[in-house]
């Protein structure tokens, strides 16, 4: 079975669109690990989508938020701000859609999915510590989580994490063979906003019959999704920042 693993979307149509087109033909199934709206022009178009095509899919904090399963107020002023214009433009049945979605952990059968991590869906991996902190507490040999943007993760053999790489610049793919004697804890990056200095739309290919990842990233119009942004009144920041992935 392929798995196209997709992450924080974030009501991104035009980076959503460009990862589709670039892995047609790639994968079985697609699951996420949440945030599907939030910060982006285009909910609606991006819940829509995943009512229709995903298998397997968790909700993610500002999920939750645009809702209103949960008081957004402990946001930054630009979530905020975004997460009421979402609130204010969903439709009632995708908004209806967005509550009845499930907390993680998700039991996909060869891998766990997670929004922030499998102790928290609100916490943050960011760092080796984090992931150091958690190792312990998996339940599953692979988990793949979302959550801080951050496309990579770490290894846990010989009782110590260590770092997976991502693609460098210059790169839309790095293959990652997946050692059956370690555990895994993968980012597959944000599709709609990333935030490690590539502005790429990142996703992952998970291919369990030869226990591989592939991390994928792709080009879009960051442009128009600016522009588009600037124009719904959503706050300006949330279009210029996808430019430089941060």
């Amino acid at each position: 079975m392929r798995y196209l693993l997709l992450s924080d979307l974030h009501s991104n149509r035009e980076a959503l669109d460009a990862v589709l087109a670039d892995c047609h033909g790639t994968y079985d199934r697609i699951v996420s690990c949440g945030d599907l709206v939030g910060y982006g022009p285009d909910p609606n178009y991006v819940v829509e989508w995943s009512r229709q095509n995903l298998h397997t899919v968790i909700r993610g904090n500002h999920d939750r938020a645009c809702c209103g399963l949960e008081n957004p107020e402990w946001f930054n002023p630009v979530a905020l701000a975004a997460t009421k214009w979402t609130i204010a433009r969903l439709s009632m049945e995708n908004m209806e859609w967005l509550r009845g979605l499930p907390r993680g952990p998700a039991d996909v059968g060869d891998f766990l999915l997670v929004h922030g991590s499998p102790l928290d869906e609100d916490e943050y991996l960011a760092t080796l510590d984090d992931a150091h902190n958690v190792f312990p507490y998996l339940e599953s040999p692979i988990t793949f989580f979302g959550h801080t943007h951050l496309q990579g993760g770490w290894m846990w053999t010989d009782e110590s994490p260590q770092v997976i790489a991502r693609p460098g610049p210059q790169v839309s793919s790095l293959t990652i063979e997946l050692d059956p004697q370690s555990l895994w804890l993968i980012n597959p990056g944000s599709v709609g906003q990333p935030r490690d200095s590539d502005p790429r739309a990142a996703y992952a290919i998970f291919d369990t019959e030869v226990r591989e990842v592939q991390l994928r990233r792709v080009g879009y119009d960051t442009d128009a999704v600016r522009q588009k942004i600037e124009l719904s009144g959503l706050p300006a920041v949330l279009g210029t920042r996808l430019a430089h992935g941060r």
